[in-house]
């Protein structure tokens, strides 16, 4: 058997980073620092992709590698029209 320890649990202070306002707020400014560029560049994303859609679209979806292009293409679409749909909003 082990002795106990000469530290009581109160002693020591918790370390998860909930605990640490500084760092909830650093996390904080980064988000919001980094929120405008992504919903810029999720807008513009939005509008350029169909562009790149209809070249599939002309080729035809019968050969099954350019089918799985327009599929990921169009999900990365809705991604970005959700990403970027407030963009420029005030």
């Amino acid at each position: 058997m082990s002795s106990p320890s000469p530290l009581s649990n109160e002693s020591i202070a918790p370390s998860s980073p909930e605990t640490d306002p500084k760092r909830g707020h650093r996390r904080h400014r980064l988000v919001r620092s980094l929120k405008r560029p992504a919903q810029f560049l999720s807008f513009w994303v939005a509008i350029a992709l169909p562009f790149v859609h209809l070249p599939l679209l002309a080729q035809g979806l019968g050969d099954p590698a350019v089918t799985l292009t327009f599929v990921v293409l169009l999900a990365v679409n809705a991604l970005a029209l959700y990403v970027g749909h407030g963009y420029n909003q005030r």
